[in-house]
């Protein structure tokens, strides 16, 4: 301190202290902590966790396998999240499907922690945690994409995705030592039913700033070819009510694929056709 000039002395402690938080940040470490959803199909569960800030990406469940007698559901194991609660800072879904969503009801009954994702995702979720009396007491934020959200370390954006659901998102995580680009799963469709295309812009924007880390989906990636877009069904509808005009047409789908359910229904009227709907899931939907 003796050869700093007395004037400059609260800046030379302000800096100071900039680099020591600085070498302090840097001191810390991304965890990325998968709780299911690698090499299976359904379990989805990621943990972002840096310093004293914790997020979490999907709470899905899993289906049995043949030798699982008497078992429903497989859900994650939650007890890394239950012990670093204090630390959590929020849940983010990328879409409404069981295998995203279907632990939350079994997780949000150990802890309380706001829950974030867009309009019909929360409210598949709704009727989830209604069955399980939780509605009303669990904290559920609707977003849309383009969403911005900062928690703690995390600065979260909302991307539109496409999807067999409507409503899917990718998310992008801003983190102190990166960028990570979280897709959820996705359908690069060029002309989606609902005219809203998947946001390469965004998605390109953050690959020119650089990702840290890619977490994309893999599901079908080692079949060759691609995915037709969703109006393909519809032509497909179409034919197959003008070539059965004497009978009663019964077609089996997701019941989370509105946009498909949305074709039937428009076709049918089309050909002035009576509409049933049956099934416990696809009358909640």
């Amino acid at each position: 301190q003796g050869c700093i000039p007395k004037g400059w002395l609260p800046a030379f402690h302000a800096i100071s202290a900039f680099l020591k938080g600085v070498y302090c940040n840097l001191a810390e470490k991304l965890k990325i902590i998968p709780l299911g959803g690698l090499d299976e199909i359904g379990k989805n569960c990621t943990v972002l966790e840096y310093g004293k800030d914790m997020i979490v990406i999907d709470c899905g469940v899993g289906f049995p396998e043949e030798d699982m007698y008497g078992v429903d559901l497989v859900i994650p194991d939650f007890s890394y999240l239950v012990a670093n609660q204090k630390k959590l800072r929020g849940m983010f879904i990328t879409h409404g499907h069981e295998d995203h969503i279907g632990g939350l009801p079994y997780l949000l009954k150990q802890i309380n922690v706001p829950v974030y994702g867009t309009r019909l995702t929360l409210g598949i979720l709704e009727s989830k945690l209604a069955e399980h009396h939780l509605l009303g007491e669990r904290d559920l934020i609707t977003v849309e994409a383009g969403t911005v959200l900062k928690l703690g370390a995390f600065k979260c954006e909302f991307i539109r995705a496409n999807h067999s659901i409507a409503d899917a998102c990718m998310i992008a995580i801003r983190t102190p030592v990166g960028t990570i680009l979280h897709t959820g799963d996705f359908k690069l469709d060029v002309s989606p039913v609902s005219g809203e295309m998947m946001d390469l812009t965004r998605i390109g924007e953050y690959g020119r700033e650089g990702i840290l880390l890619l977490m994309c989906e893999s599901t079908n990636v080692d079949r060759p070819g691609f995915t037709p877009s969703e109006r393909v069904v519809g032509s497909s509808l179409d034919h197959i009510f003008m070539t059965h005009t004497d009978n009663r047409v019964i077609i089996a789908t997701f019941s989370s694929n509105v946009h498909r359910v949305q074709q039937i229904i428009n076709t049918s009227a089309h050909h002035k056709r009576k509409v049933a709907i049956t099934g416990r899931s696809m009358l909640n939907i």
